[in-house]
């Protein structure tokens, strides 16, 4: 005999909906997952990014300021969120470039795939791209080659419908599995990534604030570069850091020391719309140093120095980089003010170019060199916290790092971003060279905002 089940009052009823409804909610937004997407205007144009409220449709700006073409913005946001990519009327014209210059408009959806990017094409046109995207096309470029060899494996032998079914397997073996695989393969090296960089965060910190810390051991030390030591502490693709013993005299540092003087400043910060503005993160004094090329025939000192920051960039990259064009020669002075001060000088971690991994855009910087005149007695140490590298220098040293693959032109992925530890005793004095790619007299540095977009572009759009 059937159990009948006992009859429910309808208020039970309700308050079972309740807590149903209640638990699907909680559930729901624990499944939220959060992702950060990279977007990379294309269009030619100057476009904003809306989110698209689900309910009630409302648009909500999220780049401020405005995208401008050729330049990249960085969104938080939860998978399954909706965002508006807007085109913007030219400054110029006061018009968009649509149909009846109407503002073109594109979307795109956050998923749960890992390293999205956002591609806003030519015509505002949205081509988003992530792992398993990624996965795709590297399967399909093995699927062709795997056919191809196939067919000539398969033209040798007998009977055809054999040969098509062995074909169609191939076909289904190589995208299941070999796509599956690098995918797997991509959300471990993401899932790696973070966690590398959440464990960098306690890291910069421990070793900033104990002056006992030894620095990091290097790969190899067994080099040298015109009798100068030389020892590799990275040494990736797209992420090489060298330090350079003995790679400036006492005489070059006076002359900059000297040349910097009248012109000291506080040192500045890019300000994520193409300019530049004072920070908390960066606490010294800056002033750049003009090299005098004419005189490096006579000897001059600073163009002494500079020529050999060129040659030994070009001794580690295949770009035989020239003087021409290049910003000029920093130099950067950190004091210290005892251990009870605050707010002590110091440089937090920031990379010098772009270090999302993405494409290189000329004129944009790619190597930088740091040498140091004066170290502190206490504090002033250099960090790659992301490498796990910490470089204690010695006077009268150089660092070294790079930040392009010169194969296949992209980006470092964050493993040279650094920082300045403070200076806690001491004055700490520094000569630092930013090289650039693309540059050249007609196209100087100074002819690119922060951004490294250049400004005749940026006041067109």
């Amino acid at each position: 005999m059937k159990q009948l089940l006992p009859t429910l009052p309808p208020s039970m009823i309700l308050l079972l909906l309740l807590l149903v409804l209640q638990l699907s909610s909680t559930i729901t937004n624990a499944a939220q997952v959060a992702r950060s997407i990279q977007i990379m205007n294309e269009s030619g144009r100057r476009v904003e990014v809306h989110w698209v409220h689900p309910d009630t449709g409302e648009m909500v700006l999220q780049s401020t300021p405005d995208i401008l073409h050729g330049a990249n913005f960085a969104l938080n946001s939860f998978a399954g969120h909706m965002f508006e990519v807007r085109e913007l009327a030219a400054k110029k014209t006061g018009v968009c470039a649509g149909e009846d210059e109407t503002c073109r408009v594109d979307h795109f959806t956050v998923n749960k795939n890992q390293d999205q990017v956002v591609f806003i094409r030519e015509g505002i046109e949205v081509e988003h791209t992530d792992s398993k995207t990624i996965a795709n096309k590297s399967a399909s470029k093995l699927l062709d080659d795997c056919k191809s060899t196939a067919k000539r494996q398969l033209s040798k032998t007998n009977g055809p419908n054999n040969a098509a079914t062995i074909l169609e397997e191939l076909t289904t073996c190589v995208q299941n599995g070999i796509a599956k695989e690098i995918e797997l393969a991509n959300e471990e090296v993401a899932f790696q990534a973070e966690i590398r960089k959440k464990m960098a965060d306690s890291w910069e910190n421990y070793t900033c604030a104990d002056e006992g810390v030894n620095a990091t051991e290097p790969k190899s030390d067994d080099t040298t570069w015109r009798g100068r030591k030389v020892a590799v502490m990275i040494d990736r693709p797209a992420s090489k850091i060298h330090t350079i013993e003995n790679f400036l005299t006492p005489g070059e540092c006076q002359a900059v020391n000297d040349a910097a003087a009248p012109r000291l400043h506080d040192a500045t910060v890019a300000d994520g719309s193409g300019g530049s503005e004072l920070s908390e993160s960066r606490k010294a004094k800056q002033a750049g140093i003009k090299v005098h090329w004419k005189k490096e025939a006579d000897g001059d000192l600073i163009a002494r120095l500079s020529r050999r920051v060129y040659d030994y960039v070009n001794h580690v990259l295949p770009f035989d980089i020239k003087e021409n064009g290049q910003e000029d020669l920093m130099s950067i002075q950190y004091f210290g003010r005892g251990p009870d001060d605050e707010a002590p000088d110091r440089y937090m971690p920031h990379c010098d170019g772009d270090c999302t991994g993405l494409d290189f855009k000329p004129g944009n910087r790619m190597a930088t060199i740091v040498m140091y005149c004066n170290m502190p007695e206490v504090g002033g140490a250099t960090n790659f916290r992301n490498s796990g590298v910490h470089v204690k220098p010695k006077q009268y040293s150089a660092t070294f790092f790079s930040y392009i693959d010169p194969e296949t032109m992209k980006m470092d992925s964050g493993f040279t971003e650094h920082s300045g530890c403070p200076v806690v005793e001491g004055e700490k004095k520094i000569v630092t060279q930013w090289v650039r790619l693309g540059v050249d007299d007609a196209n100087p540095w100074n002819s690119f905002n922060t951004l490294g977009i250049k400004y005749s572009d940026a006041e067109n759009q």
